[in-house]
């Protein structure tokens, strides 16, 4: 009887033991560690799926206004063809007397692009987006300058007798003189464009590109 109760002391005395050693651990913890803040819980968001880009209409609609209004190389420009002898060019509604007043410089010059040294097909590019925005801001009167094609192989003019053939495609364009000697004599072109309004109501329809 004594035994057991003796046992059972000694029991108590180590649970004892045991806890006053597990106070004394976590005292020593905490005052090395110092004061421990929880952290806080944070909600990361789903990441957001951007929207596809908008389609720009009218961009759509302008380039496919270039596509049906493109200059070909292979045009056959006696079917429209109405010169003289100082090499102008006028449409069959166009009267004589506009060309001579082109080519006295009656029309204020409006705008003008400079083709010379480009490679054919850029020259060609080039000058039909010129000829759209000049026809749509209202221009009536430009000029176009494609050199003599002095530095060209052989000496040979190829970009000068391609940009009348593609003048005379193009809806906008009424008539075009060779420029005078102080705008640029036959390395250049004046040319004269249809009103606005009359481009929007009537345009001619233009060859595809070949």
């Amino acid at each position: 009887m004594q035994q057991a109760q003796r046992d059972a002391e000694r029991e108590t005395a180590r649970e004892r033991e045991a806890a006053a050693a597990a106070r004394l651990e976590r005292d020593l913890f905490a005052a090395t560690v110092g004061q421990v803040i929880p952290l806080r819980r944070t909600v990361v968001p789903l990441p957001v799926r951007p929207r596809p880009p908008a389609i720009p209409q009218q961009r759509a609609r302008d380039e496919a206004a270039v596509l049906v209004e493109s200059i070909s190389d292979e045009f056959d420009v006696e079917s429209l063809l109405e010169t003289d002898d100082m090499l102008s060019f006028r449409r069959r509604d166009i009267g004589p007397e506009v060309v001579r007043k082109l080519r006295r410089g009656v029309w204020a010059l409006q705008g003008e692009i400079d083709l010379h040294g480009m490679r054919r097909e850029e020259a060609r590019d080039r000058l039909a987006a010129f000829l759209r925005m000049a026809a749509q801001s209202g221009k009536r009167c430009v000029r176009v300058v494609h050199g003599k094609g002095l530095g060209s192989p052989g000496r040979e003019p190829v970009l000068k007798g391609k940009v009348k053939s593609w003048l005379m495609q193009r809806s906008e364009v009424l008539a075009f003189t060779y420029a005078r000697p102080a705008d640029g004599g036959h390395g250049a072109l004046i040319v004269l464009l249809e009103p606005a309004e009359r481009t929007q109501l009537s345009p001619r329809s233009a060859p595809p590109r070949r």
